[in-house]
C-alpha cells in the first residue's frame, strides 16, 4: 500500500524532540541505523522510500503525528489520549 506521507528532516528532529528520542533509539525502533538518521536529519542525504516508511511508522507507533503543509508549514504533534 503507496503511502502519501512524506517524512521531512525537520519532521524527524521535530517527532524525536516531542517523544525524547536521541537518534539512536529512533534508529531503533526503524530498524535503520543511526548513521542514517544522523544523514537525513542532517540532510546529507534523502531516504529511500522503504526507509521513510519505517521511519514514519516507528514515529507514529511512538505517539507522534505528522502534519502535511497546509499554509503553515509541516510540523509535528502528539496524538490526543485516547478516551475509554
Amino acid at each position: 500500500m503507496p503511502h502519501a506521507k512524506i517524512l521531512l528532516p525537520a519532521h524527524c528532529r521535530g517527532a524525536r524532540g516531542l517523544l525524547n528520542w536521541s537518534q539512536a533509539e529512533l534508529a531503533e525502533r526503524a530498524g535503520v541505523s543511526r548513521s542514517t538518521v544522523k544523514d537525513f536529519e542532517t540532510e546529507r542525504h534523502a531516504l529511500h522510500h522503504s526507509t521513510e516508511r519505517l521511519l514514519i511508522v516507528a514515529i507514529e507507533q511512538g505517539g507522534a503525528v505528522l502534519l502535511t503543509d497546509e499554509g503553515a508549514g509541516p510540523g509535528v504533534r502528539l496524538k490526543a489520549p485516547e478516551t475509554s
